[in-house]
């Protein structure tokens, strides 16, 4: 469409409340869980909301899904972190979530510091006119970008990972983490060579309790594992709050949402039961391993251009955490990973045809965890009729 009509883009999105979600992980389940919150409180309401949430994220993505609903006008998109620039200055979000920065497709997105930059100055740009912004105060990259808001909503998401956020994105100091405790396992960030510090949060993410700013916790009673997905929730809360959504109905919503995009359905395959698990890149990867729960486990790695050319985050993934399973090596990329897993002391077989993968695992009763990058779990959601 945009090929055709250039100026697609910017004409579908004016003219609409907008929601958009972006980051680096997350993005996929939140936006599920944000327009799963506004349908339960728009009720019979709800034809008036359109939304992307299948991951179409780029220009044409997203031109594409708001063309096919010309006269719903509220709108939650995903938005990929290079678009949110475009979508700030032609659409006018009424509110942004920024989730989180980390390395991710590392041809491609070179240096994640410029994306940070990008949406800082488009907000600022943007001045008083622009969003809300529903921003994570546990990640130093997102309290930068989001220095250009207008108003900010800050969540604490109790996050672990820390590995892309050693450094002060202002001024290059080490930053300093102090006194860890139940919402804050990694401690509360600072930079000792500047006023960048970690903000006070108005929603916390407390367990499997979400911790609203009057100080209510809520369970998250979701249907999606992970604390990651908690932390998804919490977003997500925040942001639907701002758009006129009671909690109770945002939590009702939330129960609806069980496998956005295909991410952790069961579903079988030939003769094999399989639970699917979406990871792509070193982050998302140690949040999800430790919810592995079957043995044998299947790995799948490519690294054509939707999963990133550049295989060398494996080495910052904690793989040694899969000893004594039985572990699968399957993909374009297998032998990688299997050099990674001798490496770490990790007994493995690589059956590189993903499809041999699967058969190799048939008869079981209880669903098997395959952890796929972007291409192969695309692969394994056409074999198991979800797309």
């Amino acid at each position: 469409m945009t090929r055709v009509h250039p100026d697609a883009f910017a004409d579908l999105v004016a003219g609409r409340r907008i929601a958009s979600v972006t980051g680096t992980n997350g993005k996929t389940t939140t936006t599920h869980f944000l327009a799963a919150a506004l349908r339960t409180a728009l009720g019979t309401d709800a034809g008036r909301l359109v939304t992307n949430a299948d991951g179409a994220n780029l220009h044409y993505g997203i031109a594409s899904a708001l063309a096919k609903a010309p006269h719903a006008d509220l709108a939650v998109l995903e938005t990929d972190e290079r678009v949110v620039k475009d979508l700030i200055a032609h659409g006018r979000p009424e509110v942004l979530v920024l989730l989180n920065f980390s390395r991710d497709q590392l041809d491609r997105n070179h240096e994640i510091k410029f994306l940070a930059r990008s949406w800082r100055d488009a907000l600022a740009a943007a001045g008083e006119a622009g969003p809300v912004v529903v921003a994570n105060s546990d990640d130093p990259l997102v309290v930068w970008a989001a220095r250009g808001a207008s108003r900010t909503v800050w969540v604490d998401t109790a996050s672990t990972w820390t590995a892309d956020a050693a450094l002060c994105p202002q001024c290059g100091s080490l930053l300093q983490r102090t006194n860890p405790s139940e919402g804050s396992p990694t401690g509360a960030w600072d930079c000792p060579g500047c006023d960048l510090t970690e903000p006070p949060a108005d929603y916390r993410v407390r367990g499997t309790e979400i911790e609203l700013p009057n100080g209510e916790r809520v369970a998250s009673q979701l249907n999606v594992p992970g604390a990651f997905n908690v932390a998804n929730a919490a977003c997500a809360l925040a942001a639907a709050v701002e758009l006129g959504v009671p909690v109770p109905d945002a939590l009702a919503g939330f129960t609806t949402v069980r496998s956005p995009a295909g991410r952790f359905a069961v579903a079988p395959i030939g003769d094999s039961l399989l639970r699917l698990v979406l990871s792509k890149n070193p982050a998302g990867w140690s949040e999800s391993l430790p919810l592995l729960g079957s043995d044998p486990v299947i790995l799948a790695i490519d690294s054509v251009a939707a999963d990133g050319k550049d295989v060398s985050w494996l080495w910052d993934v904690d793989f040694e955490q899969l000893r004594g399973r039985r572990v699968i090596c399957s993909g374009p990329r297998a032998y990688d990973l299997a050099v990674r897993l001798d490496y770490g002391d990790v007994a493995h077989e690589v059956i590189g045809d993903i499809a041999d993968a699967v058969r190799s695992v048939r008869g079981t009763t209880v669903p098997i965890d395959v952890i796929a990058t972007y291409t192969p779990f695309q692969k394994l959601l056409k074999m198991a009729g979800l797309r």
